[in-house]
């Protein structure tokens, strides 16, 4: 199976690729995205895209058997969360696929920023997992807010991160969202 897909950010099994960490990787482990260049290598034991390609879909909720059996698998999280999974393939459904590409590219846009500016080494699954899991309403409203109050020059990359986390982890608190991956 080497077909590469045009959009590998949002998965054909509903997981949102362009927030993992393993997108934002340097070296071997690096992911591609779902069906990016080289994914097969990284994900043989891909069981969907073989699916849907046979059926000519792009993503599982387009198949008239969505929820399969495949789906009973993910009660636990890999290096990303599968908890908004249907969540998220309800929205594309609701929404269309280019209004949820849109809104998952400007989650992506966040992440990158977050990244960039607010990880101090050891945040980057914190934010792909806050940025995959809350609403973007509430990401832009902790942005706005996280930037006024790191705005002092005299903040150490560490201070920054820190007030990150504690303005994500209360959002999420208020929408009873944990941040963290399902072991």
């Amino acid at each position: 199976m080497n077909h590469e897909r045009k959009y590998p950010f949002f998965s054909a099994c509903g997981l949102n690729c362009g927030l993992c960490p393993r997108y934002y990787t340097d070296g071997n482990s690096k992911c591609p995205g779902c069906g990016g260049k080289y994914f097969s290598e990284k994900h043989c034991s891909c069981s969907i895209l073989p699916c849907i390609q046979r059926k000519g879909l792009e993503y599982c909720y387009l198949c008239s058997e969505f929820p399969c059996k495949k789906y009973d698998k993910w009660e636990r999280d890999s290096f990303i969360t599968h908890q908004n999974m249907m969540k998220d393939f309800e929205k594309a459904k609701n929404i269309g696929i280019k209004a949820y590409k849109k809104e998952l590219d400007e989650k992506i846009n966040i992440l990158k920023y977050l990244l960039a500016n607010y990880n101090d080494g050891r945040r980057k699954s914190f934010f792909c997992i806050a940025v995959n899991l809350l609403g973007l309403n509430d990401i832009k409203c902790v942005l706005i807010q996280l930037k006024k109050e790191t705005k002092s020059v005299d903040l150490t990359m560490k201070e920054k991160s820190l007030i990150a986390v504690r303005m994500f982890e209360e959002i999420a608190a208020e929408k009873n969202i944990l941040l963290k991956l399902r072991k």
